[in-house]
């Protein structure tokens, strides 16, 4: 294969990678005017980021403390922890991807989320996989924390942050993501099974476990195989 086609190869995951990022970064500033709101400092917030770097779970986490106040944390860490759980799920599918190496899968435990997963996997070949990986995982956590530190010091004077939309351009990044394997039933059928058990049962389950649920329907499918002819 010639240079030029290569680069042609390297071309679609990198601007996947990149819009991904620049649209989940967008909502860390979301997430660190909520923190601050909900009663954290903002140098706890951006260490939140850090170590946590699991949005899904950072939200879950702000958002019983903003409910409940303090006494609400231990609730608050089963929540976050609950819907972080995922990413163990996650790390059995990228394992291959990822390679050998104790440093290397102990870095990439650390990116491996939503985005970054979803990336890779979209590509068809092992390289692409893992460039799409890192690519996205590295930027996001770039541009996750640099979010989050504005939205926390901007903080009150942004008002209420979910009128600014930022939540659906995480939303629009995923559906971009998953609509080109819409492509035959099965991935269909998981779709919509998917969401329509997650809006059924967010308004009568703590956060969290509607996306746990909602995974479910994926493994029950990968299971009987149904819909794959």
């Amino acid at each position: 294969m010639s240079t030029a086609e290569q680069a042609e190869r390297r071309e679609p995951v990198a601007r996947t990678a990149v819009s991904v990022a620049l649209a989940v970064s967008a909502y860390g500033i979301s997430y660190g005017a909520l923190g601050v709101t909900a009663g954290l400092d903002v140098w706890q917030a951006c260490v939140l980021s850090l170590v946590m770097f699991s949005g899904g779970s950072q939200f879950a986490l702000v958002g019983v403390i903003a409910a409940g106040g303090a006494a609400a944390g231990p609730a608050a860490i089963a929540s976050a922890t609950l819907l972080g759980s995922r990413n163990a799920i996650y790390a059995m599918r990228m394992g291959p991807i990822i390679g050998k190496g104790w440093l290397r899968r102990l870095v990439a435990a650390h990116l491996t989320i939503d985005e970054s997963t979803a990336v890779a996997t979209a590509q068809k070949e092992l390289t692409e996989q893992r460039k799409g990986f890192w690519l996205t995982g590295i930027l996001i956590f770039v541009g996750w924390n640099i979010a989050t530190l504005a939205g926390a010091l901007l903080g009150n004077v942004m008002g209420d942050v979910s009128r600014y939309g930022l939540d659906a351009a995480a939303a629009a990044a995923f559906l971009g993501l998953l609509w080109p394997r819409l492509s035959a039933l099965q991935p269909v059928a998981v779709a919509v099974a998917a969401a329509v058990v997650a809006t059924v049962l967010t308004p009568w389950l703590p956060p969290g476990l509607p996306v746990i649920a909602a995974a479910l329907v994926a493994v029950i499918v990968g299971l009987t195989n149904w819909g794959a002819r």
